[in-house]
């Protein structure tokens, strides 16, 4: 069996108003990946995408920060993340193993900002999708950061802030906690 953790930390919360946190574990025992995400002060009563991003050739990934605003808007926004985080990769949906990133299966959280993910996913069609994805790459979790999204409609976002997925806007894309994945 392996353990993998982090610790989510907020992002952005200056500018939306509310310090999101919280905690990931991932557990890989035998054919089985399972995720268990908590999280707390998040923008209540709201669809919050989660996923883990990193590099695909293998690089390690880091939580991006403040110093990632390089227009200096005030927003670290999902581009930005780019260069320390890497690319989204598996999303904590309704089904990981798929890698259908853009959907509305995510988590909604309650009216005080909590929400709790759990899945157990087959781990040989996330290896699978994840292998056809990106080619050879590894999951390799201990190299991976963990990202939280989402803002209400109301947030007031200037037209610096990017990330827009198809139809789904910045408010839904925007950085509110982020998290390093560690190996126990």
């Amino acid at each position: 069996m392996k353990i993998y953790q982090a610790n989510i930390v907020p992002l952005n919360e200056q500018a939306i108003g509310t310090a999101a946190h919280g905690s990931a574990l991932f557990t890989i025992n035998g054919d089985q990946l399972t995720i268990n995400i908590e999280m707390f002060d998040t923008p209540a009563n709201l669809q919050h995408w989660e996923h883990f991003h990193g590099f695909p050739d293998g690089k390690d990934a880091a939580i991006a920060t403040s110093a990632q605003d390089v227009n200096h808007d005030g927003f670290v926004d999902l581009p930005e993340t780019g260069a320390v985080s890497g690319t989204t990769m598996v999303p904590f949906d309704a089904a990981p193993h798929e890698m259908n990133i853009p959907n509305d299966n995510y988590p909604v959280s309650d009216a005080n900002g909590y929400f709790a993910y759990t899945k157990v996913v087959p781990l040989a069609a996330l290896d699978a999708q994840f292998k056809a994805t990106f080619d050879d790459s590894e999951l390799a979790l201990d190299k991976r950061v963990i990202y939280i999204h989402g803002v209400t409609d109301d947030v007031d976002l200037p037209d610096t802030v990017a990330g827009a997925v198809g139809h789904y806007s910045t408010h839904v894309t925007l950085p509110i906690a982020v998290g390093k994945i560690v190996a126990l």
